[in-house]
């Protein structure tokens, strides 16, 4: 049974708490990805799964087994790196064997292996070269092969793809997914990177400050922040988080006074939540708007000031006071500095975060 259980576990550091009561379960089969910014707390709940640090408090459960006083050999756990730590002198093949020597296994069982899984990661035409002749894909490949050529209980990957360009990142996304998806073993990876979180996760642990504030499906964190920090963290270009008031309901829309400016919107019976005078924080993504011709009571007024191509997208820094909200549109659309956008918010994409920084609505 490949599956991994936290359960209250803490980390600390002195008085400083790295991690903080963290509850987290990947059933087999599962890729789980820790997502958050730098220092907080991802890459030392991995270190403490792997045994390479010691949990300050609660359980590390591999394979059903509470593994807290285990060392990291006898955990039966495989990782992968940020960086590839090859062995310079051995062949590819070599590598790839080194981790099936200490199993004692035939050699012939070991040769299978080995070629398997260099049929897998398309490593078959480099297997008798060294670390130093390859490519920095083909490195991570081998990185990889060594990890998944064992039967462990579980795949940690600390990082994996974070020395690798745009267009490696891309290949090795796809291929590393391809590779896990073909096995039941429960796999935790380490990112800093949403995208490769969103793209290679069945679902995604967002963390800040030590503590998980969301886990969830890729989809269900993009749609469904469940606090101001999700919100903020996951989508490129980030989402638009404007404080607003609530002014009251009529002829079923619900009023916000945000900045100088009213907004009436639809937004069925969350507003019923609210009492008049409320602070709230409406969150709208950057292509969750539409342009209007004129001001109407559900569009905001704003003025264009930074131009930011992106191929097929245009990205429109438009000012609203003092305030920047960020317009996704369509190349076609051609919008020049200085222009006042009339910005309707699309139907059903709103998201509204009471003033205690939680989603409103279940």
């Amino acid at each position: 049974m490949s599956t991994i259980s936290l359960k209250g576990v803490t980390k600390l550091f002195g008085n400083l708490r790295a991690v903080d009561n963290v509850d987290l379960d990947v059933a087999a089969g599962e890729v789980v990805c820790l997502l958050g910014p730098s220092g907080c707390g991802k890459t030392t709940t991995l270190r403490m799964i792997a045994g390479l640090e010691s949990a300050s408090a609660g359980d590390v459960v591999i394979a059903g087994r509470r593994v807290n006083e285990l060392s990291p050999s006898e955990r039966n756990i495989a990782m992968v790196f940020q960086f590839y730590a090859l062995y310079p002198s051995l062949t590819v093949r070599e590598n790839l064997a080194f981790p099936l020597l200490a199993e004692k296994l035939s050699r012939t069982e070991i040769d299978r292996r080995v070629v398997e899984v260099a049929r897998t990661l398309e490593l078959t035409d480099v297997l008798d070269r060294i670390p130093g002749r390859l490519a920095e894909g083909e490195k991570q490949r081998v990185a990889v092969g060594r990890a998944i050529v064992r039967d462990p209980n579980c795949f940690l990957f600390d990082e994996p793809l974070s020395r690798l360009d745009v267009e490696l990142r891309q290949q090795m996304r796809g291929k590393i997914k391809a590779v896990l998806g073909g096995l039941s073993k429960a796999t935790v990876i380490v990112t800093h990177d949403q995208l490769e979180a969103l793209t290679m996760a069945d679902r995604i642990a967002v963390m800040q400050g030590g503590r998980i504030e969301q886990v969830a499906s890729p989809h269900e964190i993009f749609t469904r922040p469940v606090n101001l920090f999700v919100a903020s963290f996951i989508g490129t270009p980030q989402m638009n988080l404007l404080e607003a008031h609530f002014l009251g309901r009529e002829n079923g829309l619900a009023r916000f006074r945000t900045a100088e400016q009213e907004l009436r919107l639809p937004l069925n019976g969350l507003a019923e939540r609210l009492q008049p005078g409320a602070p709230v924080t409406l969150g709208i993504r950057p292509r969750a708007f539409d342009l209007a011709s004129e001001p109407e009571l559900d569009t905001l007024s704003a003025e264009a000031d930074l131009i930011e191509p992106m191929g097929a997208e245009t990205l429109v820094h438009a000012v609203d006071g003092k305030r920047d909200i960020r317009v996704v549109v369509p190349r076609r659309l051609r919008i020049g500095q200085g222009s006042v956008l009339h910005l309707r918010p699309k139907l059903g994409q709103v998201h509204l975060f009471g003033e205690d920084g939680r989603r409103i609505g279940a």
